[in-house]
């Protein structure tokens, strides 16, 4: 009787490892577009032309800009695509079309230059593009199907509205799609905006942001059901969308204005929306990654303030007293999608990080500008060629859309590798990162 159990309790065993060997999703490599130097717009180069399109801009919205510029901690050497170049900017669907191609077809040929030995006609199953913007027909997923010949059976994905948590929601997508597919299927992700569809010339201000912040990019991922040459492990995926309350639904919506121009109304709240929505996210991001350990001391942090200090406690500051989960012992590095310098310091703020765990995050933001959901992978590629990744490293994503929808991704190092430090986006530059950024003065009445 005990060598029957002994036997069914191993072969359950090797059928619990059997299983989660087939459960576990990968990412094989990627590759990030990089903007040649025709691409670059230092800022002298912007505001030239900004007040030459006089007819487009006037004199107030121009000075909002600049001032908005001078705070961004964005750098000299953004791209832009060549459509902004002309006056007036081109901004119909073959301007759209040739920067779409630009960018994508350049991240994707160089995640499969980093992905040695996949021959994408007979390796990649499935194609998820996210872009939100510009949704050409036939689609930019299509798009890619069609460049390199995939096979007649591939399934492809056109994600767009998703906004800046486009590239973690598509790796959630292709996480599901991979754990039913057979062993060895692979994934294809793409995320972008383009930008020639974006640029607004209206005078309204909370419409004119983006304007300042966003900048050409693009992303390529190529995901697995296999280890087998693979590089990082992916872990929990957390979701978190708010986008039931008006207030944060209605927080950055596209909209025309009032001379019926289309552009993205960034609302005077949103910043604390966001905050709000960011703290709801963590708690349900701490529940899936935190260990035991740390879970207890937040609940009796939590007990300890609302039930003993309530009694016993009079201090005005009590709501500062709670446990802040050590977030920054659990992973070694940090990737924050760049939205701009205000989101990057209330992450840190949230999750108690230090000026080192965000250097990613805001280097990105001065060399490469706000990419949307592609500028975490630039994240990642910094650090890598800065060197800094180890095998057992846990990296933690973190992203934010309209919605507000906030996601996070874990991924844990299996194979570091030196490629992204000669060939990847900031092989020219690295050596003069990190740089330092000015000092942002805040105006007194």
């Amino acid at each position: 009787m005990t060598t029957m159990i002994l036997v069914l309790v191993g072969v359950l065993l090797l059928l619990w490892r059997a299983r989660r060997r087939r459960g576990g999703v990968y990412l094989v490599d990627y590759g990030c577009f990089l903007g040649e130097p025709r691409h670059r717009v230092p800022f002298a180069t912007a505001l030239e032309h900004g007040r030459l399109m006089t007819n487009l801009l006037d004199e107030e919205s121009t000075n909002f800009m600049v001032r908005l510029h001078a705070k961004s901690g964005i750098g000299e050497e953004t791209s832009v695509p060549d459509s902004f170049r002309y006056i007036p900017p081109e901004s119909g669907i073959e301007a759209s079309r040739e920067e779409a191609e630009l960018v994508i077809f350049s991240a994707v040929d160089k995640a499969f230059a980093a992905a040695t030995g996949l021959v994408p006609a007979d390796d990649i199953g499935t194609v998820i593009l996210a872009c939100s913007f510009t949704t050409p027909t036939p689609s930019l997923a299509d798009v890619v199907v069609r460049r390199y010949g995939l096979r007649a059976d591939v399934r492809s994905v056109n994600l767009s509205g998703m906004g800046c948590s486009g590239a973690l929601i598509a790796i959630g997508l292709a996480k599901n799609l991979l754990r039913v597919a057979p062993p060895g299927s692979r994934v294809l992700i793409v995320a972008t905006e383009i930008l020639s569809s974006m640029l607004y010339t209206g005078r309204k201000r909370e419409m004119l942001v983006p304007n300042v912040l966003f900048r050409m990019g693009a992303a390529a991922i190529i995901m697995s059901n296999s280890p087998e040459k693979a590089r990082f492990r992916l872990g929990p995926i957390v979701r978190t969308l708010t986008a039931a309350r008006d207030g944060d639904y209605r927080c950055a919506f596209q909209e025309e204005d009032d001379e019926g121009i289309t552009g993205i109304n960034l609302s005077k709240d949103l910043p604390v929306v966001a905050a709000n929505a960011l703290k709801g996210h963590l708690v349900a991001f701490g529940l899936a990654v935190l260990p035991t350990s740390e879970l207890l001391r937040v609940a009796i942090s939590f007990i300890n303030h609302k039930i003993i200090n309530k009694f016993f406690t009079t201090t005005k500051d009590s709501n500062n007293n709670y446990y802040r989960p050590g977030f920054h012992r659990l992973f070694q590095h940090f990737c924050i999608h760049p939205g701009g310098r205000r989101v990057l310091d209330e992450v840190q703020r949230g999750l108690g990080l230090t000026d080192d765990d965000m250097e990613a995050s805001h280097m990105t933001l001065h060399r490469f500008g706000n990419m949307a959901s592609s500028s975490l992978l630039y994240e990642l590629a910094y650090i890598e060629a800065k060197g800094r990744m180890r095998k057992g490293d846990r990296v933690c994503m973190i992203s934010f859309s309209p919605g507000i929808d906030c996601s996070s991704v874990v991924w844990e190092c299996i194979k570091p590798t030196d490629h992204h430090l000669h060939h990847g986006p900031w092989a020219a530059c690295i050596d003069r990162y990190p740089v330092q950024l000015p000092k942002i003065v805040k105006r007194t009445a």
